[in-house]
């Protein structure tokens, strides 16, 4: 697969940059937008040849833009919100010997090859209360797993526990890092 130009590269990572920094500031004030070039120009410059590894503008698809909003807004908020109220639960549990924290080898999904893909589940698992990715592996037959660490490992089938874990986030990823 061919690399994209440095310049591809640098313009795709400043523009999502800089779409990110408009949606947190939430501003079209002239010194907002300023900033927000300034910053996101100097982090495309010095990250834009990690970030960028083939197809600069993958992402700026209309579709894959709307799957990963709708995704961000409705399957991701729906999972940290039932992770928020699992931890509430162990947290506010007058005993904490009913729980049983461990190391789970869960199995991606075939869907999920690319490593954009990957990095997303693994962060999307981190992000909701209660696990943490460990690790990522490939065994030899080309299949993914997460070394997820559970504070409450209620299932110790694998597969099980990849439902339980990662839910319904694997396959909106899959659809997106297609």
């Amino acid at each position: 697969m061919q690399k994209p130009s440095k310049f591809a590269a640098w313009l795709s990572t400043f523009l999502f940059c800089l779409l990110f920094w408009l949606l947190l500031t939430l501003s079209l004030a002239p010194r907002e937008i300023f900033w927000g070039v300034v910053i996101s120009a100097i982090v495309a410059a010095l990250a834009s040849r990690f970030l960028i590894h083939h197809k600069a503008f993958y992402l700026y698809n209309p579709v894959r833009l709307v799957l990963l909003v709708v995704y961000c807004c409705t399957v991701f908020l729906w999972e940290v919100i039932k992770a928020n109220v699992n931890m509430a639960k162990i947290v506010l549990s007058p005993s904490l010997r009913n729980y049983q924290a461990g190391i789970i080898r869960v199995p991606g999904s075939p869907e999920v090859k690319s490593e954009y893909g990957l990095a997303m589940v693994s962060n999307c698992i981190t992000l909701t209360p209660g696990t943490i990715t460990m690790d990522v592996a490939e065994d030899e037959q080309g299949n993914n797993y997460y070394y997820v660490h559970w504070i409450d490992v209620a299932e110790t089938d694998r597969d099980k526990a990849g439902e339980a874990i990662k839910g319904r986030m694997e396959r909106w990823i899959g659809r997106i890092w297609k």
